[in-house]
């Protein structure tokens, strides 16, 4: 049953919404569980693997999101692992479905917060972690009572990249998720749909409400970084 139409849009598109919404939600999530230890290992390790690591993050910054969608699509085929290691875990493939697109949209939105969250925590005095640490204070307690708490509104600014870059994905999620109604049809999917069928006016329509939406994101982290950078 097709859902009643709110502000001229109707609940198909509403529903595509809010699967973008919960994927983003939920890769935010991934990525500062994920992102905030890594982007520390990369600001202090000294291993040689530490450069290649971090160009292996900034990867989608300049590959095509095909590239990475047919290569996760590949990954999440029964045929070959992880994809295999995931059918027999749970008895279904991992590709078109709602945790396929988490993954994918990790790893394509994941240079969108680390490389805040490296600024971020560089720019805490290393002099002040040092104080800590010389008072006995042991590394855990220094870094979550000093560090993240100085840090914070480079890693909101990070959060916040994240989820916006989320909402605006095509590549990736439509090679690996297709567009199955309140399953993997995000946002820009559904656009995309409604260009095909020549509705512009419901284009025109969802594409206003998604500028809105990514201008709010996007003035929310910019000024959370000039906050970061104010003396």
């Amino acid at each position: 049953m097709t859902s009643p139409a709110f502000l001229g849009l109707p609940g198909d598109l509403w529903q595509a919404l809010g699967l973008t919404l919960e994927l983003a939600a939920v890769t935010t999530v991934v990525l500062g569980i994920a992102g905030l230890p890594l982007a520390h290992w990369l600001n202090t390790s000294r291993r040689r693997v530490a450069p290649v690591v971090e160009t292996l993050v900034a990867l989608p910054l300049v590959l095509p999101p095909t590239v990475i969608g047919f290569y996760l699509l590949i990954a999440f085929s029964p045929a070959h692992p992880p994809g295999s290691w995931w059918v027999r875990l749970t008895g279904h493939s991992l590709a078109f479905t709602f945790w396929g697109l988490v993954i994918g949209s990790v790893i394509y939105s994941l240079p969108f917060a680390v490389q805040p969250f490296q600024v971020a925590l560089r720019g805490v005095p290393q002099e002040l972690l040092d104080a800590c640490a010389a008072h006995g204070a042991p590394p855990w307690r220094v870094w979550t009572r000093v560090h993240l708490p100085l840090a914070s509104r480079g890693i909101a600014a990070g959060l916040t990249l994240g989820f916006a870059h989320t909402l605006g994905e095509f590549g990736v999620v439509l090679m690996i998720g297709g567009s199955i109604p309140g399953v993997t049809k995000v946002a820009s999917i559904a656009l995309y749909d409604e260009v095909q069928n020549l509705d512009y006016p419901r284009a025109h329509a969802f594409a206003a409400l998604l500028l809105a939406i990514s201008f709010v994101l996007i003035l929310a982290a910019t000024l959370l970084r000039r906050r970061e950078q104010r003396p």
